[in-house]
């Protein structure tokens, strides 16, 4: 089993314990205490880093519920412009302005975050790459048929400038410098992830005590319900997107799922996701869907692409590896693969999960 590291990608969220509610007897004339204040459910959405973010938390009013809310999006909203592959002025774009050409300074919690991208990089044997943006844009994900893939040779050399060993960083001038031109990087893998831990700091700081954050599909749960209940999160057919296979009911926990089933073309009958094996430059094949469920909603967020490029088998010898992560994937042949310790309660009776 690997331990992950102690440090920020891997700290461990504090579990909220659960509220118990004790009957008191009323003796003579002790005085009645006061009820606990009425809890509720507040939502809000935002259209943040490409994709709709949808914030539910637990507050005892109208005001600190919104309070909550605007400041938790507010968040994400500064980390997308602080590290946006796509915003002009963020330090990741001044970073590929300036491959092969001088390091670029950054703040810390940017260099500290590709930092953690890179141990994932080892971790993972390279199947988590930032540097993937270095490649050519050769793929148009339209849901549309192609009549081929791009040729081998401008395959190959597309990938010629991808590789995380060649991201140079200096820790005491918190500097990154891509040596080669034409290098790029994006932490797009990860950075919803990222935004959605900062996001919950944030809560915690105002003393929100339950809440389900849900970045595209990358989910972090805490606490209770309005009503007590644990949170209920589903896991979507890849068949029909909008509706539902299984579901878990948790809290304290991140469940991270991605998919190939909204960014995609076909070949021949195969379907090609999004998700480049940034050894091959080819997109990833084999997997439909993969859930991730994890303390650290950052960590499962880069996992679910590693357990793509990996495909079925690797993948889930990979996850059984880890400590504290489970998994569930849908192969490309509809088979429902979990990892150890993955219990899914599904909609159509028992499923036929494997564990390989």
């Amino acid at each position: 089993m690997t331990a992950f590291p102690n440090y920020q990608l891997w700290s461990r969220l504090r579990p909220v314990g659960a509220y118990v509610l004790a009957a008191l007897l009323l003796l003579g004339s002790r005085p009645t205490p006061a009820s606990p204040p009425v809890a509720h459910s507040y939502t809000r959405s935002a259209h943040l880093m490409g994709s709709r973010f949808t914030f539910t938390v637990v507050a005892a009013d109208d005001s600190a519920g919104q309070r909550a809310l605007r400041a938790s999006l507010a968040e994400v909203r500064r980390i997308d412009h602080l590290m946006s592959f796509w915003d002009s002025t963020s330090q990741i774009t001044r970073i590929n302005r300036a491959a092969g050409l001088r390091p670029v300074a950054v703040d810390a919690e940017t260099f500290e975050l590709i930092q953690r991208t890179i141990r994932l990089s080892q971790l993972s044997d390279g199947a988590f790459d930032i540097t993937f943006a270095s490649a050519d844009k050769l793929y148009k994900f339209d849901r549309q048929t192609h009549p081929a893939l791009p040729d081998s040779a401008l395959v190959r050399a597309s990938v010629r400038r991808i590789g995380w060993q060649k991201i140079q960083l200096d820790a005491r001038a918190h500097t990154v410098f891509l040596p080669e031109k034409g290098m790029r990087i994006n932490l797009a893998g990860i950075l919803q992830g990222y935004g959605i831990r900062r996001a919950r700091a944030v809560l915690d700081g105002l003393g929100i005590r339950g809440g389900l954050l849900n970045g595209s599909g990358d989910i972090l749960c805490w606490g209770r319900q309005a009503d007590g209940s644990l949170w209920r999160v589903a896991i979507g057919d890849p068949d029909h997107p909008r509706s539902v296979a299984a579901w878990i009911d948790v809290t304290d926990v991140a469940v991270v799922t991605a998919g190939n089933y909204e960014q995609y073309f076909t070949v021949g009958g195969t379907v090609y996701g999004h998700i480049i094996n940034p050894r091959t430059g080819y997109p990833s094949v084999g997997l439909r869907s993969v859930t991730i469920v994890c303390p650290d909603v950052e960590l499962a967020d880069g996992l679910d692409e590693v357990v793509f490029v990996k495909g079925p088998e690797a993948g889930l010898a990979f996850i059984n590896r880890l400590q504290n992560v489970a998994c569930t994937l849908i192969t490309d042949d509809n088979r429902t693969l979990v990892s150890n310790g993955m219990a899914l309660k599904y909609y159509h009776g028992p499923a036929a999960a494997q564990r390989p």
